[in-house]
């Protein structure tokens, strides 16, 4: 409540979306933030068995493994994840423009995993952008992703030159997989080196499905330092049940654009069916999905932070190529803070994103 209070002494410009009041800028990015935020630096899932899970996304994506090790007996990381003992093993992939990362921990080796439901609640889905020509749909597919979208296939939400499909990872975790022709290429992000080093498939989102679509966009202006570029509402579109194999689905949506082109945070809420309110609190270690934004300076922006009444695990702490501290946003949804050890760290986002 302290976070919000401080949001509603603020004077804003609203804009209405079905009864939602979400203030927004049209050409607002990261570059407007007030703070020290660079933008998203890796997204990651916490995986029940990292052999399996590694070969389906390097087979999907061809991503590089640039790191593998295993993390034990380590005070740091016991703080990190506020999970005493901890152990785990980790791969890093290199994506064209942030990092993929998987994390098994050894006390989730038996855990069940579930399917997630595209209503939500929570981080529901990251996204995979590729050219028409050259298909991320079908490599995913070609990888053995179950398809969500009806018939298999990709849907053309309104013929402007993007087709989408929603399909799921072996452990039941949701993924987007837009395709892009010619002519929107260029607004997508999309760099003529990637194709010259065969990176025609890259990532741009973070989606967050909420029951309270003001209140985190709000929540999340406040940490950002900067308006969201867009909302939406969508109603009777029989593309979008075939998207989510749904019928008669109902949202309202908004984003914040996280650099000038690729990659975004997206917040989605169901209005028919109802998101449900999340009632687990989740924890860094918990089986799906988590992110991080990278920052300059982690002590700075923890102190901020905290001020607003962010909930974090744990105070700053270093361990391999970052500071890193790890919080949980209103909905329970985890998320850390990342700050290079190494100015020069090709892990920072400076080292591969264009934009």
């Amino acid at each position: 409540m302290h976070f919000l209070k401080k949001l509603a002494a603020v004077s804003l410009s609203l804009i209405m979306l079905s009864a939602q009041a979400i203030e927004i800028d049209k050409t607002a990015s990261m570059k407007d933030t007030t703070t020290t935020m660079m933008g998203i630096n890796h997204i990651g899932i916490s995986v029940a068995n990292l052999d399996e899970m590694l070969k389906f996304y390097q087979d999907a994506t061809g991503y590089e493994v640039i790191r593998r090790e295993t993390v034990k007996g380590s005070s740091d990381a016991d703080k990190l994840y506020g999970h005493k003992g901890v152990e785990y093993e980790m791969a890093i992939l290199k994506a064209p423009n942030m990092l993929l990362e998987l994390i098994a921990f050894k006390h989730n080796k038996n855990a069940k995993t579930s399917t997630m439901p595209v209503i939500g609640p929570g981080m529901t889905h990251t996204c995979f952008q590729s050219p028409e020509s050259n298909s991320g749909f079908k490599k995913f597919q070609k990888a053995g992703a179950d398809v969500l979208s009806r018939e298999d296939k990709p849907v053309d939400l309104g013929g402007y030159g993007v087709t989408y499909a929603y399909a799921y990872d072996p452990e039941g975790n949701m993924m987007e997989l837009e395709q892009l022709d010619g002519k929107i290429l260029a607004r997508s992000g999309y760099d003529s080196t990637w194709k010259a080093l065969e990176h025609d498939l890259w990532m741009s989102q973070v989606a967050l499905v909420t029951h309270d679509l003001e209140a985190l966009m709000s929540y999340y202006q406040g940490v950002l330092g900067f308006k969201p570029y867009r909302v939406a509402d969508l109603k009777n579109r029989v593309e979008v049940d075939n998207l989510i194999d749904m019928d008669n689905a109902t949202l309202i949506g908004g984003w914040f654009k996280m650099n000038q082109k690729s990659k975004v945070i997206e917040f989605w809420q169901y209005t028919s069916p109802k998101t449900p309110k999340n009632t687990v609190v989740r924890q860094p270690a918990t089986l799906g999905y988590s992110y991080s934004i990278e920052v300059a300076d982690i002590q700075k922006e923890y102190k901020r932070m905290k001020a607003l009444g962010v909930d974090f695990i744990s105070e700053p702490q270093l361990l391999g190529e970052f500071w890193q501290v790890f919080a949980r946003d209103p909905d329970s949804n985890i998320y850390s803070l990342r700050q290079v050890a190494n100015p020069k760290s090709t892990y920072s986002i400076t080292s591969f994103d264009p934009n």
